[in-house]
């Protein structure tokens, strides 16, 4: 019998039991089936989970000495629960065949995917030399992927490079000066441009380009939007880092949300390395579910916390609020 013809039968049952005075206990006994047949129709009916992912910086954090090798990453993602690892590309201990492959075995075996490739490059530079060999290396870290298995690889537009240190740039809540004898409008015809250079290689791999609100032009909803809706393809989308917009989040994660193929989403036990802010998971997850996300949520450990215990809080955290 189908759920939705034992749902019918139980609730005549319960009718009929009632109008002929069925004993208390029989009474009972229909109506908890009938509502076991009701929560079977709703979990039929539930939309799938989001897939948790970590990011292999999680395990390092760009800390002195504790550098983790992504094959022992993948491993410890796995024993704590997670579905999948994002590895940072900076992590990898070299890029040859044989290496890419090992990690794609390590996955298997270990139940994990491999989802996401976070890589660093920046076209945010009045050099066209420099954008040209930044260009270079995302068509390079795209090839990479695609030996990977993996469908999405990060992006940034890359910072301006007038802050003298990443430090400073986080006290100044991510907010830089262009160079001198340039303006932001000179920035996005750069970005726009480098990006589109990078396309045919992306959908020619199946590799969708992400391209995060990490500072620089995607500081904010509108200037990443516009990067985004100027290129206008398929094979660039967002990636929301749920961290990324340090005032008044919700909104602007909620601007962005209808484009967005992958989450980063932050975690700040034992404190920010750089800041600290107290984000709202459920709100969050609800936001993300209004637009229909089914992707990947990963996490971002960023905090001064033992990662031992800290990334398994944070599995937990997203479970609830996205599972």
């Amino acid at each position: 019998m189908s759920n939705i013809d034992r749902r019918v039968f139980l609730g005549r049952s319960f009718a009929a039991a009632t109008v002929l005075g069925v004993g208390s206990d029989s009474f009972d006994l229909i109506r908890q089936e009938r509502d076991e047949a009701r929560r079977g129709d709703t979990v039929a009916n539930a939309r799938r989970r989001n897939r948790i992912a970590v990011s292999t910086y999680s395990f390092w954090r760009f800390k002195r000495n504790v550098r983790m090798p992504v094959e022992t990453c993948i491993e410890s993602a796995a024993e704590m629960g997670f579905d999948a690892v994002e590895v940072l590309h900076r992590q990898m201990d070299g890029d040859s065949n044989a290496y890419l492959q090992s990690l794609k075995r390590r996955a298997l075996v270990n139940g994990i995917d491999l989802c996401c490739l976070s890589i660093h490059q920046g076209f945010l530079k009045p050099d066209k030399a420099v954008r040209q060999k930044n260009i270079e290396h995302t068509l390079k870290c795209i090839d990479l992927a695609y030996k990977l298995g993996i469908p999405v690889m990060r992006l940034n537009t890359g910072t301006w490079g007038t802050s003298r240190s990443f430090d400073e740039l986080m006290a100044n809540r991510g907010i830089e000066r262009p160079v001198a004898g340039y303006t932001e409008e000179d920035g996005f015809k750069w970005v726009i441009e480098s990006i589109e250079r990078c396309l045919p290689g992306a959908e020619k791999a199946g590799v969708v380009l992400a391209l995060e609100n990490h500072w620089g032009l995607a500081r904010t909803p509108e200037g990443l939007l516009r990067i985004v809706d100027s290129v206008d393809s398929p094979w660039l989308q967002v990636l929301l880092d749920t961290g990324n917009f340090l005032e008044d989040p919700y909104d602007k994660l909620d601007k962005c949300a209808p484009r967005t193929v992958y989450v980063h989403a932050k975690a700040y036990f034992g404190g920010g390395i750089w800041y600290t802010l107290e984000l709202d998971y459920p709100r969050i997850a609800a936001i993300m579910r209004e637009h229909h996300y089914r992707g990947y949520v990963s996490l971002e450990f960023e905090g001064n916390e033992d990662y031992k215990t800290a990334i398994p809080k944070g599995l937990a955290m997203l479970r609830s609020a996205f599972g």
